[in-house]
């Protein structure tokens, strides 16, 4: 009797204990989901700091005749050291918070960015002037504020130690190995449209950029909770996944530079970084998914938040960078004595005027007959010293004065 009594009291004390692991085991993972967070988002934020003061360091020294002259200032040295600071930041994140929720933390740095912008900006604007040119950048910002706390309110909460073991399960997973399948098939035909039909498209470019992004945060997370754990005491560096991880990352990283590098030659950065964000953050949280199991436990509630909270991150993004103003194109003055064979071209009745299409370029060369109502010709002699030609002086040539018309 006494027997049964004492089993019966067992059976009903097993239940608050296990309850109440699981509520320690919840906190613990809602503390590695905030310490990660405030990292990435120390990191991104930091990141923007560093490239605003060099971008500033390199601005006040374009007009220096030594091209490396930014190496000998301090504000240079600073941005490099809070460059490096912040994406050691953003590293650590990933050891301690699942990939699904540091990958579209990346908004903080658009964010930091367009704040910059508008505090440092060197013009003098009106107050309705200021707030109708930088409207979209302020609701950008709300947007992308709102979305991130969505984010990490409702980010998955599945965290799993980065050991050797567990890597190495993940990674010969038929759901892993099948996505890789799928998208390595995608990077070719993408690669192929790209280099041999020179398809040229913004999406085709960036979307090979947000594949092998995709991967390169899938080595990151490996290689960052390996490297935290063999801090701790169970050392990971004996594992041959580590060093594979590793190599991936380094690859991926570099090849991902590169395609960035020529997207930003054909188009706007603005438009880079707005769809840039929202390719490469929805190819990842599917990669960490798929590998990491991210979502694993999470009921439909919070899936369909985090799924909100990464829309508004879009749509606050997309605000801000559109709001950019387009770099003019900046076409300097050139010296005519500078150019060979003018000569040549004062013979043959070339004319040399002002461009009319709305530039400040000079030295365009037009015919006569383009533009006989708007110029009236004037003839000079040309100083052959200067051109430094034999041939005999006193050839003229025509320089167009320009007469407003009426």
């Amino acid at each position: 009797m006494d027997g049964a009594l004492g089993a019966a009291l067992q059976l009903q004390q097993l239940p608050p204990t296990s309850s109440a692991d699981a509520g320690s085991q919840g906190s613990f993972s809602y503390k590695e989901n905030l310490i990660g967070a405030l990292l990435a988002i120390f990191g991104h934020l930091v990141v923007s700091i560093a490239l605003n003061l060099q971008k500033y360091c390199h601005i006040r020294l374009a007009g220096t005749k030594d091209p490396r002259a930014y190496f000998k200032t301090k504000t240079w040295w600073l941005g490099l050291f809070l460059m490096l600071l912040g994406e050691l930041g953003v590293f650590a994140s990933y050891a301690f918070a699942p990939l699904s929720l540091i990958v579209p933390l990346s908004a903080v740095s658009v964010i930091a960015s367009a704040i910059i912008g508008i505090i440092f900006i060197k013009e003098k604007w009106k107050p309705k002037d200021f707030l109708r040119r930088y409207v979209l950048s302020f609701v950008g910002c709300g947007l992308a504020i709102v979305g991130t706390y969505l984010l990490v309110t409702f980010a998955p909460n599945s965290h799993e130690k980065m050991t050797g073991e567990n890597i190495t399960r993940h990674l010969v997973s038929w759901p892993f190995l099948l996505y890789m399948l799928v998208e390595i098939i995608l990077f070719c035909l993408l690669l192929y449209f790209y280099k041999e039909k020179n398809a040229n498209n913004i999406v085709v470019i960036l979307l090979l950029v947000a594949l092998l992004g995709s991967m390169t945060v899938v080595t990151v997370k490996a290689v960052a909770g390996m490297l935290v754990l063999s801090i701790q005491g169970n050392l990971q560096l004996d594992y041959p996944i580590f060093y594979v991880m590793f190599v991936c990352m380094v690859a991926t990283a570099i090849y991902q530079a590169a395609f960035l590098s020529q997207a930003s030659q054909i188009y706007d950065s603005s438009l880079i970084a707005s769809v840039g964000y929202i390719l490469s953050t929805t190819v990842a949280i599917t990669a960490g998914a798929v590998f990491y199991l991210d979502f694993i436990g999470e009921d439909a509630l919070h899936i369909c938040m985090f799924a909100l909270g990464c829309l508004i991150a879009f749509l606050g993004v997309f605000l801000i960078t559109r709001n950019r103003k387009k770099s003019i194109p900046f076409e300097p003055y050139i010296s005519m004595d500078a150019m060979p064979g003018m000569q040549n071209m004062h013979d043959k009745g070339m004319a040399v005027q002002p461009d009319l299409k709305a530039s400040f370029s000079y030295g365009a060369l037009e015919n006569n007959d383009n533009i006989s109502e708007i110029y009236a010709p004037a003839t000079l002699p040309v100083m052959q010293e200067e051109h430094g030609s034999r041939s005999a002086s006193g050839v003229p040539y025509r320089v167009l004065e320009h007469t407003k018309k009426e």
